[in-house]
């Protein structure tokens, strides 16, 4: 009797990694949309294309394909924000006709040099910092041409002009993206194994994390139905709002809690009477001391992620074709000396 083939399912570190990129892209897609929708379309089909190609070249390579998601993700708000500010008159067909430039230089490099980066990018290497000063070279190269685009007068240029000086410029960063592959590979990959690090750490600061929250909370709301009491039993407003004398219901309240007690301090509500205003000063010093025990619940942390890390790492290290077998036996002293 046959048996059915066993279906083989993807890792979840593989379908985890799908649902962030393709998070990550459709969140930076809607953020540029401000741009016209078309080319918010446009720049996630190439980017969709880009990281399809990228995962045929590199079939094993989840770490990878986060990576690159994350440097698709800051290109598109780099080339939405300086492209922008640089060419703002370039005409519709030369935007994204620039975008795609360094992107299919830089899979056309993966493809024609796929043997040698295919090694990193299964993740076989660990990171390090050493090749951070090639990447530096490419980096400054590339900003130089948008230091370039930014300094010159293109943007009083016509349009025609501006979508020329364009692409021209992308045509540059394209060659310096497919010149500096490696360089760029080795970065993406280290980028997303310390995303993968600071993840297995969160899960040891869960605890301090929750405490932390739940301890904001309830100050935030304490000290939101101190305002709102306060207020409502005064026979003069407390607070002004939008530069006026008000009433607060409880949602200003409350919102005047939070903001308090983060000390971001956004001026819409302002206290005009002592008491609520030492009331105001005690709940930023107790902010201040939450601060301090969630900083401190986190270093008292430390040292377990610390060990788990290290510990990791060795068995990466001393992982091997040989691993799980017997090692080989050592030689004694007579057998050295031929006894």
């Amino acid at each position: 009797m046959s048996r059915r083939p066993r279906q083989v399912r993807p890792p979840r570190r593989v379908l985890s990694g799908a649902a962030l990129t393709l998070a990550l892209t459709l969140l930076v897609a809607g953020g540029v949309a401000d741009q016209g929708w078309g080319f918010s379309a446009i720049a996630l089909g190439i980017a969709a294309l880009a990281l399809g190609g990228l995962h045929l070249i590199f079939p094993q390579g989840p770490l990878f394909a986060l990576g690159v998601a994350n440097g698709l993700a800051v290109y598109i708000c780099l080339y939405a924000v300086l492209g922008r500010a640089a060419f703002p008159l370039a005409l519709h067909w030369a935007r994204p006709l620039g975008f795609l430039l360094p992107v299919a230089s830089f899979v056309v490099a993966c493809w024609l040099r796929r043997r040698a980066l295919l090694r990193l990018a299964e993740g076989l290497v660990p990171p390090d910092l050493e090749h951070l000063p090639r990447f530096a070279r490419w980096l400054m190269f590339t900003a130089m041409v948008g230091v370039a685009s930014l300094a010159t007068p293109i943007n009083r240029l016509g349009p025609l002009e501006q979508s020329i000086a364009l692409l021209l410029a992308m045509a540059v960063i394209a060659a310096i993206s497919a010149a500096a592959v490696r360089d760029v590979v080795r970065l993406l990959i280290d980028v997303a194994a310390i995303l993968q690090q600071v993840t297995a750490r969160l899960s040891h600061l869960a605890v301090p994390i929750a405490t932390y929250i739940s301890i904001f909370a309830l100050l935030a709301v304490v000290f939101g139905c101190f305002y709102r009491i306060a207020d409502g039993l005064s026979q003069h407003p407390l607070f002004i709002q939008l530069g006026e004398p008000a009433r607060l219901d409880f949602s200003d309240a409350l919102h005047f809690s939070v903001v308090t007690l983060a000390t971001v301090g956004y001026g819409d509500i302002q206290p005009v009477d002592d008491g609520v205003r030492l009331l105001s000063a005690i709940q930023i010093l107790v902010g201040q001391l939450l601060l301090l025990f969630g900083f401190a619940e986190i270093m008292r942390s430390t040292p377990a992620v610390l060990h788990e890390l290290v510990g990791s790492r060795k068995d990466h290290h001393h992982a091997g074709p040989d691993a799980g077998k017997d090692p080989p036996p050592v030689a004694t002293r007579r057998e050295v000396a031929g006894e």
